[in-house]
């Protein structure tokens, strides 16, 4: 293991702080969400999904959402519209194999497995790291479409077709019912005193 590779490595990670969503220009969404914002909050949706549907290894589900869009360092967001030109699989698998030569054998094939699971969905944390994936472009279309992005109701119409576990199902629907600005009703203190 090179430590000089791993430095550059989580350099390179910074480029996810700094790659916007690309999708949601369509939706007229002037300064979207980053990857590396997407990424945060998916992985605590999965965490919360996997303790949900009661068995799933959380921490599992966690680490495969977190490098999963790893290789949009180097390709960028290819979003719906652009991807259907070319394969966005194929130069995403390409990338995160060129990337994962430099971290050392343990961690090349741990990751290499999670990044699988992701794609393929053929294990239960593979699901529900995919549902996670999904569902957290659904709140954020939800808070768009709060915001009066009225287009991006279709990215929620896609995940609730999408979506497969009865957890992120039911979490949708609920999500479907509530305004983004609902958690904090209620948490507002007045701290003033009247003078009479």
């Amino acid at each position: 293991m090179n430590i000089k590779n791993i430095v550059n490595f989580i350099f390179e990670l910074n480029q996810l702080k700094l790659l916007k969503h690309s999708g949601w220009k369509f939706a007229g969404v002037k300064n979207s969400d980053s990857v590396a914002e997407h990424t945060w909050r998916a992985a605590q949706i999965g965490y919360i999904l996997a303790v949900m549907e009661g068995d799933a290894n959380p921490e599992t589900v966690v680490s495969i959402i977190l490098i999963h869009d790893n290789p949009e360092t180097r390709i960028g967001d290819q979003n719906k519209v652009s991807a259907r030109y070319y394969s966005n699989n194929k130069a995403e698998a390409n990338a995160f194999t060129d990337q994962l030569k430099n971290l050392g054998q343990e961690i090349e094939q741990k990751w290499q497995s999670y990044f699988k699971e992701f794609e393929q969905r053929k294990t239960k944390e593979g699901i529900i790291a995919k549902d996670a994936d999904w569902l957290e472009q659904a709140f954020q279309a939800k808070e768009y479409l709060d915001q009066g992005y009225q287009a991006a109701e279709d990215w929620i119409n896609n995940v609730s077709e999408a979506i497969e576990t009865k957890s992120a199902k039911q979490l949708i629907q609920e999500m479907k019912r509530t305004k983004f600005t609902d958690w904090w009703q209620g948490l507002k203190k007045m701290t003033y005193k009247k003078l009479k």
